[in-house]
Order: C-alpha cells, then sequence, then structure tokens
C-alpha cells in the first residue's frame, strides 16, 4: 500500500506490495497523466481524510482505467490536502487481502476499481457496515454503504462511431472488446449504433465488424492482458476483413492495434477508451483519431470533495454521462484538419440531441 500526508499511527496488516511513494500534482481539469510533484510546487494544507483505492490486475500505471482512478486521489491529494492509501492487485488474489489492508487503515473512503472486485467488495462492505466503500464499473449487492460508479459509455461511444464512419474512406469500421461484460459491450453498442446513424445520414453503407448488438456476438479476448497476441490477432483480421478505424474495448490495446495497422501497411487509426489515449500515450498519437473518455478521475476527485468537507455518504449510484462530463469525447488534435466541418457541427447536434433525449444511442 502507498500512503501520503498520513500520520504512522496505524499498523497495515496482510497487503500485498505496500511501499511508499511519493507526493503528485493534477491539472484542474480531468487528469491525463500522473505527474511527480517538484520542490517548486505547493500542496493543499493537510487535512484529516484518507481516501484509499484497491486497483484491479496491473498497475496505476496501465494507461487506463487504474491510472484513471489513482489520478483522481492524486488531485484530491493535491487540491483538497487530503490523505492516500493504495494497494495494487498483481492478481485477483491480491483483492481481498487489499481491501482488508484499507479497513486496517482506518480509510474514510475505498475505491475498489472495476468489474473484477465486486463480489470482494461487496463482502468488505457487509463486514463492515461503519465504513464506506466504491465501486467503479461495479454494483451493491444491497450494502447501502457501498456506492456504485458507472458510465452511459454509448452516449461517448455513439459519436465516436458516428465519427469513425465519416473518417473511413472503406466504410467498414471494426471493433472488439476485452471480456463480454455490459461495461465493455456498452461502448461496442454505441459505437455500432453511431456507425448506423452517419449510414442514414449520409446515404452511403457502412459496415461494422467485430461486434453484432442485435446478437451480442463478436470479437473479444477474454481478458485485459494488455497488448496480447491475441488483441493484435483480433485486430489483424477486422483490418482484413476490411475495417481502417479500429476501437479496442480492453484497456491498453492501442500498441497490438498501431502494430496490425503498420503491418497491414493500410492507413488506418483507431479510437481510444477510458483516457485521453493521444494525450496520455503520445506514441500512439499518430494512430489515435479521438477517444471516447470514461472519466474516472473527475468521479474519485468529485466523492471525496463532498465527503472530506462534511458531506453525508449516500449509497446511490454516480452515473457518469454526456451531461454531467463523465463521458466524452477527446480533442481531434492533428486530425481536427480532417474532420470536415459539417462533421464536427453533426456531432455538436448528435451531443445535444442525446443529452436533451432526443437520440437513442442503442438504436
Amino acid at each position: 500500500m502507498k500512503l501520503r500526508n498520513a500520520s504512522a499511527a496505524f499498523a497495515l496488516l496482510g497487503a500485498s506490495a505496500l511501499v511508499l511513494s511519493g507526493c503528485a500534482a493534477a491539472p484542474v481539469d480531468e487528469p491525463t497523466a500522473t505527474a511527480t510533484a517538484t520542490q517548486t510546487e505547493e500542496a493543499a494544507p493537510a487535512i484529516d481524510y484518507l481516501a484509499c483505492a484497491v486497483s484491479d490486475e496491473g498497475s496505476w500505471n496501465d494507461k487506463s482505467f487504474n491510472e484513471s482512478v489513482y489520478d483522481g486521489l492524486l488531485k484530491a491529494e493535491a487540491e483538497l490536502g487530503t490523505q492516500t492509501a493504495d494497494a495494487e492487485s498483481n492478481s485477483a488474489e491480491d483483492f481481498a487481502p487489499n481491501l482488508q489492508a484499507m479497513v486496517d487503515a482506518s480509510c474514510d473512503i475505498t475505491f475498489a476499481v472495476g468489474f473484477n472486485l465486486v463480489a470482494d467488495v461487496n463482502l468488505a462492505a457487509a463486514a463492515n457496515p461503519d465504513m464506506y466503500f466504491v465501486t467503479i464499473d461495479g454494483w451493491s449487492e444491497g450494502n447501502a454503504n457501498l456506492k456504485p460508479v458507472t458510465y452511459t459509455m454509448n452516449q461517448s461511444s455513439y459519436l465516436a462511431g458516428y465519427l469513425a464512419a465519416s473518417y473511413s474512406t472503406t466504410k467498414v469500421v471494426g471493433t472488439y472488446g476485452g471480456i463480454q461484460i455490459p461495461a465493455v459491450t456498452d461502448f461496442m453498442d454505441g459505437f455500432y449504433y453511431g456507425a448506423m446513424a452517419y449510414a442514414a445520414d449520409s446515404g452511403e453503407a457502412v459496415t461494422v465488424v467485430g461486434w453484432d448488438p442485435m446478437a451480442q456476438t463478436g470479437q473479444f479476448t477474454g481478458d485485459f492482458v494488455p497488448n496480447s497476441g491475441t488483441s493484435k490477432s483480433i485486430a489483424a483480421a477486422l483490418i482484413n476483413d476490411g475495417a481502417d478505424v479500429l476501437f479496442p474495448v480492453g484497456g491498453d490495446q492501442f500498441g497490438a492495434v498501431s502494430e496490425a495497422i503498420k503491418e497491414a501497411g493500410i492507413d488506418g487509426v483507431m479510437v481510444g477508451v477510458d483516457k485521453d489515449v493521444a494525450l496520455t500515450s503520445p506514441e500512439y498519437a499518430e494512430y489515435v483519431l479521438t477517444s471516447a473518455e470514461k472519466r474516472m478521475s473527475n468521479a474519485v476527485y468529485d466523492i471525496v470533495a463532498e465527503l472530506s468537507a462534511g458531506g453525508a455518504f449516500s449509497g446511490d449510484a454516480y452515473v457518469g454521462t454526456l451531461q454531467n462530463g463523465g463521458t466524452g469525447l477527446s480533442p481531434f488534435y492533428d486530425f481536427d484538419s480532417k474532420i470536415s466541418d459539417e462533421t464536427k457541427a453533426r456531432l455538436v447536434e448528435l451531443e445535444a440531441g442525446i443529452i436533451a433525449g432526443e437520440i437513442n444511442p442503442l438504436s
């Protein structure tokens, strides 16, 4: 577990990877990359509030899901002065002991990152009814002290699908996922229907390969291992089917996709997920048309800010939407000049329509 700004008064029991780390500062808006604080930066005065997190498998520097949550903790530390502690999980066997370590540390709030921790965080919440927990991309099994954080990722992915179809020269776009669970297929559903919306607007035939939302069948790696051989093989197969825009929904698959594009020798691009991938992973920027952001850092920061200021805990779900800024498309960066003004204007209209409830991104 990593601990910052905290008293050494408590003992830490039974956790894996317990190491000390330094303070970090985060930007005012959604953090996009972890930055180490320098001696010239001023931290907020420390307050007596301990915000904690347990990662899914993988490091806090995964350029994806874990890192987004971690950045929210860092932002709270820098701007609010909260104490923070965390534990990285190297395998599923680490989930329960790492959560117990947060309980033993008397954390005021503990974030459990990802679908894979749902069972363990529900057990921890049930065993510790006087403590508060948050499940990112999970749900509560009747525990009033457990707050779910979820996202309607079909909304931003609908916009990404529309953009992808508009940008594509072959009018074939592809998507694939890590594991076939709602948190993954929600991205893929929105992407499909967004591409179909472009087809309806333009009168051009558009094909989406890798996912059929009606049959709920498609291509999945079966895990979230970053840039695996399976991921690259699926990307290459979708390219072989004609796709020149790919949407990999499985954490950090951007190296695998960029390699598949290069080896195929096509003028292909991809749409990133979770973070602003062109910014956080600039080595892939030349291939990243945009990203469908799941702004978990904002949710973490907002929850900590409210509770550390004396707000009452609620087990009601936080749902990230286009309207509240919980999700959205990243800037287009170097691709901006390659996207028509007509498409940009239509994306603005579509976003407004989704927010107003006039457009259903799942149809």
